[in-house]
């Protein structure tokens, strides 16, 4: 059983939770891009530190969006997405497990 889960599982049906995770790591991305201008310019080491743990804080809340819309979509019943004609569609046939949820959080942590 393998434990990757493809972006395209973890976003099925999810378009608030995607913005929410591309919109912090587009805020990730400034703030990475400052914390390399302050080290370029000779900040000083507090204030390196402050916007370093910015950064990781900005790119563990994506990490845990992303999780966080795979056990939504793992939890939910199969069934209530069913179109009329019954037939289950691809997002939904494979979901991740629960067990491929647990590895991936536990890679962020």
């Amino acid at each position: 059983m393998s434990s990757t889960v493809s972006l395209e599982q973890l976003q099925s049906g999810a378009d608030a939770g995607i913005r929410r995770t591309v919109n912090r790591l587009k805020r990730a991305r400034g703030q990475l891009t400052a914390l390399i201008a302050a080290v370029e310019s000779g900040a000083d080491c507090g204030n390196v530190v402050t916007q370093l743990t910015a950064v990781r804080g900005a790119l563990d809340k994506a990490g845990f969006e992303l999780i966080s819309a795979a056990m939504r979509d793992c939890l939910t019943d199969p069934r209530d997405e069913l179109p009329a004609g019954g037939v289950q569609p691809e997002a939904a046939a494979r979901r991740p497990t629960l067990k491929e949820i647990r590895t991936l959080f536990l890679r962020l942590t």
